[in-house]
């Protein structure tokens, strides 16, 4: 979770596309960011993948008025709603954007090419029909923030505990990326985006960091199968709260144009 997914991205700068707040071009760029290309395949009249551009405004003319997000996991389908073919790539691509308004979702499948050092990253955006019905688990942008709150003291807490968050060359390098990113500025959200988005977005992002810490800077204090279980265990929750508030931040948009009905 250290790194925004390319469906936050589509989402972000697609809803500040449809809504006339950035130009075609501002939006691709965003998109695309540091990959190669991207490309859109299965929109309906399109026999060949198309280009994001032409993508986006084909999918405003089928209905789209906005872009959610899901980023699900094994038993927890957050922001799918089906049907079951739908779910299935998402879950497998761990990630997915929902058209509101239109019944129709993309799943990004990421492919790498090239030698060590020079690798391209090209991605095909797979449209395939969803189901148009509330999406799963998916907490407004208020109950999100206050999830974190807690969230970020527990997942502190047990990384207190365990010793794995405070000490070693990985932490520290990996603390230092995510501070070079924010110090980047609010590039992660698009113009349009309520201050409050960005924060728990923000915040979102540093749970995750801490979590994925846990994980990945080897096993820290927690040196018994028990306790490595254990740990795994306190952080589950947590890991599942970050995720919950990265959706509701990039959905925060859609979420406040609905309420305004």
């Amino acid at each position: 979770m250290l790194s925004e997914p390319r469906s936050g991205r589509l989402a972000a700068w697609g809803n500040a596309l449809l809504a006339g707040l950035v130009s075609p071009d501002e939006a691709v760029l965003a998109v695309v960011g540091e990959d190669a290309l991207h490309r859109v395949a299965g929109l309906p009249g399109e026999p060949a993948p198309v280009g994001l551009t032409l993508a986006l405004g084909r999918l405003r003319t089928l209905g789209a008025s906005g872009l959610c997000v899901a980023l699900p996991a094994p038993g927890h389908p957050l922001g799918l709603s089906g049907p079951p073919e739908f779910n299935a790539r998402a879950l497998e691509a761990e990630e997915a954007v929902v058209c509101h308004g239109a019944a129709f979702g993309l799943v990004p499948e990421v492919s790498e090419a090239g030698p060590a050092g020079d690798v391209h990253v090209e991605v095909v955006w797979h449209v395939l029909p969803v189901r148009e019905a509330p999406p799963a688990d998916v907490p407004s942008l208020g109950e999100a923030e206050r999830e974190l709150a807690e969230a970020l003291r527990d997942a502190t807490e047990v990384l207190s505990k365990l010793d794995v968050a405070g000490s070693g060359p990985v932490a520290e390098a990996a603390i230092d990326a995510y501070r070079a990113r924010a110090a980047r500025g609010r590039e992660v959200l698009a113009p349009g985006y309520p201050p409050r988005a960005v924060r728990v977005l923000e915040l979102a992002q540093r749970v995750g960091m801490l979590v994925s810490l846990a994980y990945e800077n080897g096993h820290g204090g927690a040196v018994s199968a028990s306790e490595m279980a254990g740990r795994s265990l306190a952080l589950r929750p947590v890991e599942r709260t970050a995720r919950r508030a990265q959706v509701a931040a990039y959905n925060s948009v859609v979420e406040e144009r609905e309420r305004g009905r």
